[in-house]
């Protein structure tokens, strides 16, 4: 059934013509300029700033947050991670060519496939398309290149992301999105699906008991590739490991 086939019949329904000239234009103007709302504050900041920000939004949901310098140094990462956490080091991954362009071969024991992710497989390593500070979200827009499957399936999620994708408030992210991919007759872009994931998936519905895996992967590693010349800052996590192995070294905020 075509969009005017189905708001025709609910026109008919709610006994309603045609919007008169005047707000028919009020409407395309209003779709045409995406008007912002309040944003808050706490995503305004120097860049060194909110990509610490981003990390400290994550670890506070209950992901890990690792910076990397380069995509080169993504394979060691990974199974590094997959020991500490005792998996198998084998997984499934995005086809996506920041992904299977990078060398493998300095891990030879790490078995992958790019694929999407089907009930067996325990661990995805995703491509994430974006940040987002104000609240440690990561945008997954469904693609080819990034299978939505390998966000809900596995056990353990891997995420790369580039530092320069990370964004301060949503309306930025949802802005790179439109102009990501013009469609020819909307003039917008808006894949079939978009995820937003902020941590592992948990409820607490029954007996407001906390359950990591509840709808999807019960672990969020999220690999930060430090592509952008932006001042660095510590992250607490980072902090309170250098408090760690300096002993009588005054210890980190919050600690």
């Amino acid at each position: 059934m075509s969009k005017d086939a189905i708001l025709g019949a609910i026109r008919r329904g709610l006994k309603r013509g045609p919007l008169p000239a005047d707000q028919q234009a009020m409407l395309a103007g209003r779709i045409a300029t995406h008007p912002r709302h309040l944003i808050p504050a706490r995503s305004r900041l120097p860049r060194a700033e909110q990509i610490a920000l981003f990390i400290r939004n994550v670890e506070k949901e209950f992901g890990t947050v690792e910076r990397v310098p380069d995509h080169a140094a993504i394979p060691a990462a990974v199974a590094d991670y997959l020991a500490a956490q005792n998996l198998p080091s084998r997984l499934v991954m995005a086809p996506h060519p920041d992904l299977t362009d990078i060398d493998w071969s300095t891990r030879p024991m790490l078995e992958r496939e790019a694929r999407r992710a089907e009930a067996a497989d325990a661990v995805s390593l995703q491509h994430a398309w974006a940040g987002i500070a104000e609240t440690g979200t990561l945008v997954l827009p469904s693609d080819a290149q990034r299978p939505t499957t390998l966000n809900l399936l596995p056990d353990t999620e891997i995420a790369v992301l580039r530092a320069s994708d990370v964004v301060g408030a949503y309306e930025e992210a949802w802005d790179r999105l439109r102009a990501g991919a013009p469609d020819a007759l909307t003039g917008g872009f808006m894949p079939r699906n978009i995820m937003l994931v902020t941590g592992p998936s948990r409820s607490a519905d029954i007996e407001q008991t906390l359950e990591l895996g509840a709808h999807g992967p019960r672990r969020l590693h999220i690999l930060l590739v430090e592509d952008e010349p932006a001042p660095r800052m510590e992250s607490p996590s980072e902090a309170r490991a250098e408090a760690t192995t300096q002993p009588g070294a005054p210890a980190a905020p919050g600690d």
